[in-house]
């Protein structure tokens, strides 16, 4: 009976350790507000939109000891739409084949070199963004309204990426996305670098990104470039971010090209005088704070662009919200943002729930998110 009992403790023991080495989790978010975008010359619209500040989602994210220090991981992500219980993954420019797990779907390995990962996935340059954007790239005054992420939404497919481990606060990151175009290597693919330097409350990246022509444009055109450099404080009564960008490119790249930016789209002719073109030249500005009020948080940002071309047409966006956290999990929000053009330029309020096309230059939005 002894025996009986010291073999089952064992083996309980092995099974118990068997199954903390691997371990796959289930998580999301649900994400939903009331948006009113005005300023369209056909007439304001007031609508229920999903993933409003955080795209809703679900995902599943695994992990498996190897030994050793070495383990692999996997990450699989859809978006959800929660107005109509639909998937946001539908066919669309920045998903043409309406791929099912399209926000993220990638696998590699993780030791003490670093880690690497292979699919489609977020990119070192949209990572840069987001670490300055007091608004995480969501909401109606994230920058995407009127930078350019480059790529799809940010996340880069068929790459190849690296991220080193952290030394005195620098890291590293490094990406390589293939064109798979017959016959030239060179077509369609995309190369991104990006170093951090992180202690304590100060934050600085420097990131790169270059994208060749796809295969649809003309290749002889020059790539596509974005340079960034963002910088953020924390002093602990306001967190104070700032950014610094350029974009250039041999092509008139049209609206919706993925290398203008993944809200490129969003451009409409707010005034008939005008036509609004695309951009092959800009440099960009960010300045932002976030300061904690009780449960919560107050976000402020003012973006400019300055277009380079001779159409000139710059823009500039104000933007200021509210969260409250009801819990570590839930969270209320209110946001308003405008973007005022010039010279015919006509980019929209947007949010991370309505990526393809905003309404108008004015945006206001109540609503709440759920993560698990």
């Amino acid at each position: 009976m002894k025996k009986s009992l010291l073999a089952l403790a064992v083996l309980s023991a092995i099974a118990g350790s068997a199954s903390a080495q691997s371990s796959v989790t289930m998580y999301g978010i649900v994400d939903v507000g009331v948006v009113r975008e005005t300023g369209n010359p056909a007439g304001s619209v007031t609508k229920l939109t999903s993933g409003v500040t955080a795209g809703s989602r679900l995902g599943f994210r695994g992990v498996e000891d190897l030994g050793g220090g070495l383990a692999a991981l996997f990450t699989l992500e859809t978006g959800i739409n929660v107005d109509t219980g639909g998937s946001a993954q539908q066919a669309s420019t920045a998903n043409p084949n309406g791929n099912v797990f399209a926000r993220q779907t990638f696998v590699g390995l993780k030791g003490n070199g670093g880690t690497l990962t292979a699919g489609r996935q977020y990119n070192p340059y949209f990572r840069t963004v987001f670490a300055a954007d007091p608004f995480g790239t969501g909401g109606e005054g994230n920058t995407g309204n009127i930078l350019a992420f480059t790529g799809s939404n940010g996340r880069s497919a068929n790459s190849l990426q690296y991220i080193s481990p952290t030394f005195a606060g620098f890291s590293g990151e490094a990406m390589y996305a293939f064109g798979e175009t017959a016959g030239n290597t060179q077509t369609g693919r995309v190369m991104i670098g990006a170093v951090q330097y992180l202690n304590g409350p100060l934050l600085v990246r420097v990131a790169a990104h270059h994208q060749n022509q796809p295969a649809d444009a003309n290749v002889n055109k020059a790539p596509a470039k974005n340079n960034i450099i963002i910088a953020s404080y924390d002093f602990g009564v306001v967190k104070l971010s700032g950014l610094y960008a350029t974009f250039k490119s041999g092509a008139a790249l049209v609206p919706g090209n993925v290398a203008v930016g993944f809200n490129a789209s969003r451009l409409m002719p707010f005034n008939p005088t005008f036509v609004p073109s695309a951009t092959t030249d800009t440099k960009d500005w960010l300045i932002g704070a976030t300061v904690p009020v009780g449960s919560g948080n107050i976000q402020f940002s003012y973006i400019k662009r300055d277009d380079r071309t001779v159409s000139n047409q710059d823009a500039t966006q104000t933007a200021i919200g509210y969260e409250y956290n009801l819990s570590k999990r839930t969270a209320l929000y209110t946001q308003f943002s405008r973007i005022k053009n010039n010279n015919g330029g006509s980019y929209t309020v947007g949010n991370a729930g309505d990526i393809t096309a905003g309404s108008g230059d004015k945006g206001y939005t109540v609503g709440v998110r759920h993560t698990f």
